[in-house]
């Protein structure tokens, strides 16, 4: 990761507003390094915390002229050394590095096995917002994070969080009320195993996708993915909701977007990047099923995007309501013909 403000550090680190278990990036490169913090929340360094997770940092880089190469040439691979310092064997390893297409960094952050999410173990307490309903929600981990759980606790949500490999039997099993489709890292269409077994969960339970989890749901309904020349990256990206016409303070984190030429005749696209009009959002038409490209967990507007939540609940009513209906009809009366 490249920060591209130049004092990095000024309000250190909190062990409440971590958003995974540890840190998953493999390196951090700053201009420099403010090592007194000032926030009277921090409990840490930003060093302190690099170093106990074993995580390589490097300051003394001038990161405005890196990102300006890398708008120019795109993004590409970087490597950070304390003991090999000879620069024709680092460019060996770098070059030998694989690309991100075809990388599949789900399996990497997933958790290894399901459990409960709860967010007194956060050390949160959050009260919901006045359901009345306790929605189950399976949750498909290909690298959440966990102001999306905390979000989804404060809506009435019951969550279990599951791993990338899930199968659709073991969601069926599960029976929630809804799907939720994390985050995460990588190439989609790498992540073939949640592809399929999202396609087979599609009009058999509401679901929610949001940055991976929005692609994972586009490719599972058809459409195909691809590679940006350098991702989005930051808290002021703008995004127009096609639905509402309302402009939205986005924040993004992704190297890939789904294709719009692919996107099929049953999925409407419902927003849309004002930067480069890349597709930010779709909604099948046919089926429960919607996703957004950005995180509207995270606060840049700092509220614009948390109706996608209500909107979630609002599915998983629709879809309980439906099931009410279907088994309270009267169908003895009904002749069928051969």
């Amino acid at each position: 990761i490249t920060m591209t403000y130049p004092h990095i550090g000024n309000y250190g680190v909190n062990s409440e507003d971590v958003e995974s278990s540890k840190i998953y990036a493999s390196g951090l490169i700053v201009r420099e390094e403010n090592v007194i913090p000032s926030n009277f929340r921090s409990s840490q360094s930003l060093g302190d915390y690099l170093r106990g997770q074993n995580i390589v940092g490097i300051q003394g880089v001038d990161t405005r002229m890196l990102t300006r190469i890398i708008r120019d040439e795109g993004a590409m691979n970087g490597i950070i050394s304390t003991t090999d310092l000879d620069e024709d064997s680092l460019l060996k390893k770098v070059k030998n590095t694989p690309s991100m297409n075809g990388l599949n960094l789900a399996k990497v952050v997933t958790c290894e096995r399901s459990y409960v999410w709860r967010s007194e173990q956060e050390g949160w307490n959050l009260k919901n917002d006045g359901e009345s309903t306790n929605w189950k929600i399976a949750a498909i981990d290909f690298g959440i994070k966990h102001n999306i759980l905390r979000l989804l606790e404060s809506h009435a949500c019951d969550i279990t969080v599951f791993p990338a490999s899930v199968t659709v039997e073991e969601i069926l099993e599960f029976n929630p009320d809804g799907v939720f489709l994390s985050n995460g890292p990588g190439d989609p269409a790498a992540v073939s195993y949640g592809i399929e077994t999202v396609q087979s969960l599609l009009g058999k339970k509401p679901i929610f996708g949001i940055c991976l989890g929005h692609q994972i749901l586009a490719l599972a309904l058809g459409a195909e993915t691809y590679k940006l020349k350098f991702g989005h990256r930051g808290c002021n990206h703008p995004v127009k909701n096609l639905i509402s016409g309302n402009v939205e303070i986005t924040s993004q984190n992704h190297g890939f977007a789904v294709t719009q030429e692919s996107i099929p005749e049953n999925v409407k696209i419902t927003h849309i990047s004002l930067n480069d009009k890349t597709v930010e959002g779709i909604e099948c038409l046919d089926v429960q099923a919607f996703s957004v490209q950005y995180h509207p967990e995270s606060s840049p507007g700092p509220h614009d995007s948390r109706y996608l939540f209500e909107k979630f609940i609002q599915l998983m009513k629709e879809s309980q309501l439906h099931r009410d209906t279907f088994e309270h009809e009267d169908y003895t009366n009904i002749s069928v013909s051969p």
